[in-house]
């Protein structure tokens, strides 16, 4: 609108025709919404000394939906952008889940702020304005018309206010009337575009709500890591039934072969070297399978993928878990397991370390807190490589914390907060080492290569 304002040809062009339709529009919208909101508050009033009022009187936060919605069709007349809204999708489906995210969303309160506003304000103004700027040089135009008519061709009056006798003051009336005709188009024009810009920037911002936009992208990013965790998942059930037991046929197949084969022959040299062979891929894609998605992290749960992964580390490995961690989603848990697991590899890639610790705790039922130590040389950075960036990128999604404590000389502390609650009661009990207690609570056991 405001391009088409400071064009030269504006008021031969359709905007001004626009801007008068916007105008026109939005005065009787206006007024039918105040009537509208009126007989909602009275019935409601009346009704609610019976109760049945209530939910009226509570509808009348909703109010600014449709009303919103209107609105943002009608932009079209003026403004040839999009006019999307600024509602986020509910979380679940269900009018329970709907009512809890419009009545936490600001864009609700906006739109209902912006259907008062309308109702008690714009439309008055709205329609005053058409008054002044269109209707009153029309009127003025006309004189002519209205001389030759009503008149009698010797005398009228123009909106009941000025008297004019004689041609010359007919014409001379209807080319100011023609001239603030021309004045009243551009000040329509205005006004349109200052209405338009009040009605996007309430109930269609150009960028979005930016509240149920990061609230979105925050959804959006778990959905990725859920998915892409369903993913890690699905590639190792793949691998662990089909290659991998693929190999160990192959392998069980050649073991058979090399009995049968005569010994100290070339054949029996050839199959002993594939025997080899099959037996090492087999490992490989044991520990590649691992890698992926560990399955005793899926049965059993963070205590026990996290002592798997200390028990593979070259460097010893202290673990203490408090009782008060227990089963956790799944994406927490993977995200806390592949953190130790990256901070124990660097342990041992380039610390220096004679000895790591890792502690978990859930505190206050809401809060996992892990922590993974080492008495190294210190000077870590996880700004030299992509690793810890990339875990840390990971815990962010969850809105959880990383953070890494390295000075020269050590020791070196990186600490993971995640807020989560259970999704279990309990951790399913396995079974304990010889000459190791149970009760993990404030024990200490170690692991080690």
């Amino acid at each position: 609108m405001w391009q088409a304002l400071i064009r030269p040809g504006y008021l031969l062009s359709p905007w001004p025709w626009r801007a008068v339709a916007y105008l026109l529009t939005g005065a009787v919208t206006g007024a039918a919404v105040l009537v509208g909101l009126v007989a909602v508050v009275a019935v409601g009033g009346v009704l609610a000394v019976v109760l049945v009022g209530l939910p009226l009187l509570a509808a009348v936060a909703f109010a600014g939906l449709p009303v919103a919605a209107l609105e943002r069709r009608r932009l079209l007349l003026v403004d040839a952008d999009d006019a999307p809204g600024a509602h986020a999708e509910p979380a679940a489906p269900g009018l329970r889940s709907w009512l809890t995210t419009r009545l936490r969303e600001r864009a609700t309160w906006r739109e209902l702020g912006h259907t008062f506003l309308v109702a008690c304000l714009l439309w008055p103004a709205e329609a005053l304005l058409l008054t002044v700027a269109l209707f009153v040089p029309l009127a003025t135009v006309a004189t002519p018309l209205l001389l030759a008519t009503v008149g009698g061709g010797r005398e009228t009056k123009v909106l009941k206010v000025w008297t004019v006798t004689g041609w010359p003051a007919a014409f001379g009336a209807a080319a100011l009337g023609v001239l603030l005709l021309a004045v009243g188009g551009y000040a329509l024009g205005v006004a349109a575009g200052a209405r338009a810009a009040l009605t996007r920037l309430l109930v269609a911002p150009r960028g979005g709500d930016p509240q149920a936009r990061v609230v979105e992208l925050t959804r959006s990013r778990a959905r990725l890591v859920d998915a892409f965790e369903g993913e890690r998942r699905r590639i190792e059930r793949d691998l662990h039934d089909g290659a991998q037991q693929r190999l160990v046929a192959l392998t069980m197949n050649l073991g058979l072969a090399r009995l049968d084969a005569p010994p100290g022959g070339p054949l029996a040299e050839q199959l002993a070297r594939a025997h080899e062979e099959a037996g090492a891929a087999l490992a490989e894609l044991r520990e590649l399978i691992h890698g992926i998605h560990p399955q005793v992290l899926a049965d059993y749960g963070l205590e026990a993928a996290v002592a798997d992964a200390a028990d593979r580390s070259p460097v010893p490995v202290d673990m203490e878990f408090a009782r008060s961690v227990p089963r956790l989603p799944q994406a927490v848990e993977a995200a806390a397991y592949f953190v130790v697991r990256e901070a124990l590899a660097n342990v041992a890639r380039h610390s220096g370390a004679r000895r790591a610790r890792v502690r978990a705790e859930h505190r206050g039922g809401r809060l996992l807190v892990l922590e993974v130590t080492d008495d190294g040389r210190g000077g870590a950075d996880s700004a030299r490589g992509t690793g810890l960036t990339g875990l840390a990128d990971r815990v962010s999604v969850l809105d959880g914390r990383l953070t890494l404590t390295s000075p020269p000389g050590g020791p070196t502390l990186l600490r993971v907060e995640i807020p989560c609650e259970p999704s279990q009661p309990s951790l399913p009990s396995l079974p304990s080492p010889p000459n190791e207690p149970s009760d993990r609570t404030g024990t200490v056991t170690e692991a080690s290569a």
